[in-house]
């Protein structure tokens, strides 16, 4: 067994090492390639408004429960550093939606350019209509 060891390790030793070592600066390239290029961040806006968008002529009354979401982003640390809240915008679609007891829908989000979107917390909203006259 330990001239199997052996014989596995010094055999072609320089090449090996030669090659160990090529592989260890290839690594540490892209590494610090990554690393210079900014990498990725991600950040977590919080408070962030959801809009009603629908096809009513009066989008006042409609409301939704929670008002505000939180919305999680991944780009470039720099561009995310200096956005800010109203830079994302969090929006209900009920367009085609004339009346409904109970109503969940999925909330869109549209970020920046260079920016792209993860999650929103929570996923969806609940829509309360306005009493019916």
């Amino acid at each position: 067994m330990i001239a199997f060891l052996r014989h596995l390790v010094f055999e072609d030793f320089w090449l090996k090492l030669f090659s160990l070592t090529l592989a260890v600066l290839i690594w540490l390239t892209v590494t610090f390639a990554s690393q210079k290029a900014g990498g990725t961040g991600i950040r977590v806006l919080t408070h962030v408004p959801v809009a009603v968008v629908a096809s009513a002529e009066d989008v006042h009354n409609f409301r939704v429960s929670p008002n505000e979401v939180a919305v999680t982003l991944q780009g470039n640390p720099r561009v995310l550093q200096i956005l800010r809240t109203n830079d994302v915008r969090a929006a209900v679609d009920l367009t085609g939606v004339t009346t409904a007891r109970e109503l969940r829908k999925p909330i869109q989000v549209s970020v920046p350019a260079g920016v792209t979107f993860l999650e929103t917390a929570p996923a969806e909203v609940q829509v309360i209509f306005p009493p019916e006259r």
